[in-house]
């Protein structure tokens, strides 16, 4: 099954290469977005970009948000494009479809994280060559590297689960998009809405957390879900269903 998911796998990369009308144009789109979070972000924050790890770390959740175009189209463009019918009818296994689709969206997302931020090394110390050769703290790096690994897993879970009943690419990005707003927009609600001894009790929590032991806890509900997430994605998987739909 592993070579049936690499499968998948390379011809959803060259897709998503050639999404903006051929391969070229699809690189420079990549290159455009690496500049952008490897050179310009890091050059503007200077070598605060290592010190302050708060930084690198925002901007990690950034491919994550390059996911949704690309899973959205999963199945939904499949079925818009008329191949879905043709993929199912092959002799790929509903394991290794699903499975494929999803890995070509973690690794679309993720491998811009991780190139982006060793980009990001090079740019600050050509740039600011004084201060000696930077680079991340380990646990920081780690970070960087689980971070976006995590979060592009969870959007690509999410996203297949939308793309599977979408009549369109578009109807699918809708919905994602929406519900990325929401679970963005609900914490500033509940903060706005919650009382100041509330946010006060909260503010003095958060100051004497090991942050270290929070990240690792957060990482690991985040890994729970995905995991339950691609539980219920094989579940709701019906090769039949979706040849008829």
């Amino acid at each position: 099954m592993i070579n049936d998911i690499f499968s998948i796998v390379r011809k959803d990369l060259k897709e998503i290469l050639s999404s903006r009308g051929n391969a070229r144009s699809g690189a420079v789109y990549l290159l455009i977005v690496v500049g952008v979070m490897g050179i310009l972000m890091p050059i503007q924050s200077g070598r605060a970009w290592f010190t302050e790890p708060l930084i690198p770390l925002v901007w990690s959740w950034f491919p994550v948000f390059l996911v949704i175009s690309v899973v959205t189209d999963s199945f939904a463009g499949e079925r818009e494009r008329n191949t879905l019918e043709t993929l199912l009818a092959s002799r790929l296994s509903d394991k290794a479809i699903l499975f494929g689709k999803i890995s070509a969206a973690v690794l679309y997302g993720w491998g811009i994280a991780i190139v982006s931020n060793l980009v990001a090394v090079v740019a600050i110390n050509v740039a600011d060559p004084t201060g000696g050769f930077q680079f991340y703290d380990p646990p920081i790096y780690l970070a960087l590297v689980i971070i976006p690994l995590l979060a592009s897993l969870l959007m690509s879970s999410i996203g297949v689960l939308v793309s599977l009943n979408a009549p369109t690419a578009r109807a699918a990005y809708q919905k994602l998009s929406i519900a990325m707003l929401a679970i963005w927009l609900l914490p500033t609600i509940l903060i706005n809405f919650a009382g100041k001894e509330i946010n006060s009790q909260m503010s003095s929590f958060l100051l004497n957390i090991n942050l270290a032991q929070l990240g690792i806890g957060l990482g690991v509900i985040v890994l729970i879900v995905d995991i339950l997430l691609i539980y219920i994605a094989t579940k709701r998987f019906k090769r039949a269903r979706l040849i008829l739909s």
